[in-house]
């Protein structure tokens, strides 16, 4: 019966190390490869644009009289136009911070 190959450790740790580097190396390619395309903003309709900008009208009068720059805003579908301005008053009071 044939003996074995015995191999070095410096051998097995250049292996480890060369497939360590590989396996980095693959990992940072799929990484930069898969980033997501930026969506596109939706449109905003003109009803939910004067709504956010009422509601910075209030921030912007309450910050002058001293009150801070707190305020409590709903969205809600008013008067039955069915639309509702929740994604973007969230976007844009969340973006301010």
């Amino acid at each position: 019966m044939p003996k074995p190959i015995r191999t070095s450790r410096r051998t097995w740790a250049v292996a480890w190390v060369v497939l360590c580097a590989a396996g980095l190396a693959a990992t940072a390619g799929l990484n930069a490869s898969s980033a997501p395309d930026p969506q596109p903003e939706k449109p905003v309709s003109a009803e939910c644009a004067e709504y956010v900008a009422n509601i910075d009208r209030q921030l912007a009068e309450a910050e002058q009289e001293g009150g801070g720059d707190q305020a409590l805003a709903f969205s809600r579908v008013q008067g039955g136009t069915g639309e509702d301005c929740n994604d973007e008053l969230r976007d844009h009071l969340l973006g301010h911070r």
